[in-house]
């Protein structure tokens, strides 16, 4: 049997909705105003607010009467043996669920829904009856659409197969976007790579990714992947399969990188929220250049199960939202153990619990300290995915100051307001050559990462990827051609530094992996806590990108834009918990982000200090739809 699913209009509330439903169940000063059934003369009348509007099983918006010739389809359903009766304990429809299997059979539809013509609740005045109305008739349908009529989903129900629990209606209906490196059940997987679209050799992912399946479970509606650059591997939004993103201010200027697609689609209203990833700031970035929030976790709070990776040991998840409020909730939804990425387990019991949304106070920021990391303002640069042991020293600093970003001065000016707004709302604000100094940027940059890239790209392929290929050889073998060089680590720039060419090895019988892995990322992290202990810290803040978003219709540093940068890759390497939150705007009208910093898994606490600071300050403004860009003087 072909599998087709179809959308029936059935008016459940109408025809199997009993009418007594809410009343039995309104509480007591509810039960005059709540919609009930009254019985007259001519059989049942629905009532609303204590007002008569008109027959239990009624015909149309006035719930009439039949009376041929008022609707072309009614008339229809009329021929077809559809009789209408207005009487309590009436079944007028000519169907049970045995009949409704018998006719999905007949048309070869595999399932269908069915959902109530809620005219009734919508005649509510008060808000919050309406509210405990509209909750009251999607248990009701939902348990009918689990259990009394098989092969049937309801629009009020959450999944097939058991009773409705209310927590898990968190995003009952909420329009989101997924990230396009992130495996959605029977879509392509992009990762904005035009070697994962060759027509017949797609990479289409076998099962959702944890937090898409943890999202959808949750009720949210996915409207389809977002545009990114090739394999996340950018700090701003071209890609070799979709073109580039422009930022939803200013088309053409930067979104950033590498989730530019998730940050314009919901700063430009197109869904509440996102997903994004983040392996050196690419969620923090794109969020700081668009006036949102973006939500690091704490690396094990949230599963990347499912994720196509830059670099596995580096690479996280988590919301883009346009308020803190909105993120909280969808981390709330997407954080949890997995057995399929083993960092998660055990992440329970260190974790500040859920909801989120318990944190968000207006005083969070009262009383709190928070450092400025010195190396941050001194513009010192930590390579991105690190400099192994074996390299000199003097090849680590070449590289270093490669990658070094300097702090612009607009950039700077925000800061130090953003600092005083802080301290208007009750934080004191250490700023000192001892927080953070270019010493610890020096140890930080001895993480390395990178001989690891393939194993965490066969890691993916083996559980994500398509029948055809389930490792980065098979994907060789199959297309004739490698994977991307950023998945595989054969960047020149990147697998040879100085002398040292860097080889690919997995993580768990490498040798040399405490020497360039593990060992430097303690003692990283125990500089980070050390000065918050010595310093009574809560946390750290600082810019969120060295710079104001980029105009891509201009040069920089003399060759084709590459989006703005920033010296937040430490947080990945560390895999604390960070948040941008919208920090000012710039005087061309676009958005600067301020970063916070907390100890692992105060998650919770962390982004209450971003609530404090959005509620207290409110610089976010929505983008204005123009025709040509805000800015007259670019060109």
């Amino acid at each position: 049997m072909q599998e087709k699913l179809i959308s029936a209009d059935n008016h459940i509330d109408l025809t199997y909705c009993p009418p007594d439903l809410w009343s039995e169940r309104a509480p007591r000063e509810w039960r005059e105003m709540a919609p009930r059934t009254e019985e007259r003369d001519d059989g049942l009348h629905w009532f609303v607010d204590g007002q008569d509007k008109g027959m239990w099983n009624g015909v149309g918006p006035g719930f009439l009467k039949y009376q041929k010739g008022t609707f072309h389809h009614v008339d229809e359903m009329k021929e077809a043996g559809f009789e209408w009766d207005y009487r309590r304990g009436a079944k007028p429809r000519p169907t049970t669920p045995e009949t409704r299997i018998s006719d999905l059979d007949r048309d070869g539809v595999a399932a269908e829904v069915i959902y109530g013509c809620l005219m009734i609740n919508e005649m509510i005045a008060d808000t919050t009856m309406r509210d405990w109305a509209d909750t009251v008739y999607n248990d009701w349908a939902a348990q009918r659409g689990s259990f009394a009529i098989a092969r049937t989903d309801t629009a009020g129900s959450l999944e097939l197969g058991g009773p409705v629990d209310r927590a898990k209606r968190t995003l009952w209906g909420v329009p989101i976007v997924i990230k396009g490196n992130t495996s959605i059940e029977g879509k392509v997987t992009t990762d904005g790579w035009e070697g994962f679209t060759i027509p017949g050799h797609e990479l289409v992912a076998p099962r959702d990714a944890t937090v898409v399946a943890k999202l959808r479970a949750a009720g949210a509606i996915i409207l389809g992947h977002t545009n990114m650059p090739d394999f996340a591997n950018s700090d701003t939004n071209r890609s070799s399969s979709f073109g580039r993103t422009g930022n939803a201010y200013d088309v053409r200027f930067s979104p950033g990188g590498s989730s530019g697609g998730t940050v314009t689609a919901v700063t430009a209203n197109m869904a509440l929220l996102g997903t994004g990833t983040d392996t050196g700031n690419s969620i923090r970035m794109p969020a700081a250049t668009s006036g949102l929030i973006g939500v690091f976790p704490t690396r094990g709070l949230v599963s990347i199960a499912g994720i196509a990776p830059l670099d596995w040991l580096l690479d996280n998840t988590g919301p883009i939202a346009r308020t803190v409020t909105d993120a909280a909730v969808a981390l709330s939804v997407m954080a949890g153990e997995d057995e399929l990425d083993p960092i998660t387990l055990g992440s329970a019991a260190k974790a500040q619990p859920g909801p989120y949304t318990q944190y968000l106070k207006p005083d969070a920021l009262r009383g709190r300290r928070f450092g400025v990391p010195a190396f941050i303002l001194q513009g010192v640069g930590i390579p991105f995915r690190g400099t192994p042991a074996t390299v000199s020293l003097r090849a680590a600093q070449r590289q270093a100051e490669t990658e070094a970003v300097e702090l612009d001065p607009r950039t700077r000016t925000l800061f130090m307001k953003a600092l005083e707004e802080l301290r208007a709302l009750g934080a004191t604000i250490v700023m000192d050559d001892s927080v953070l100094p270019e010493s610890f940027a020096r140890t930080a940059a001895r993480i390395s990462t990178y001989a690891y890239a393939r194993d965490g790209t066969d890691r993916f392929l083996k559980n994500f990827g398509p029948a055809a290929y389930r490792s980065a050889a098979d994907y060789e073998r199959v297309i004739g051609a490698p994977l991307g060089a950023p998945m595989i680590g054969t960047e020149p720039t990147k697998s040879q530094i100085g002398e040292v060419t860097i080889k690919q090895r997995l993580l768990e019988s490498d040798p040399d992996a405490e020497a360039n892995y593990r060992a430097p990322r303690r003692r990283a992290l125990g500089e980070y806590l050390e000065t918050m202990d010595r310093l009574h810290l809560d946390g750290y803040v600082y810019p969120a990108i060295q710079m104001p978003p980029v105009d891509e219709t201009m040069a920089q540093d003399g060759r084709l834009s590459e989006g703005p940068h920033s010296a937040t890759s430490w947080v990945n390497m560390l895999g604390v918990p960070a948040v941008v939150v919208v920090g000012g705007v710039y005087d061309s009208g676009l958005p600067f982000g301020l970063e916070i910093a907390a100890r692992p898994f105060t998650d919770g606490a962390l982004l209450g200090y971003a609530y404090a600071f959005e509620q207290g300050t409110h610089h976010r403004h929505p983008p204005a739809l123009v025709e040509a860009g805000l800015l007259p003087e670019a060109r």
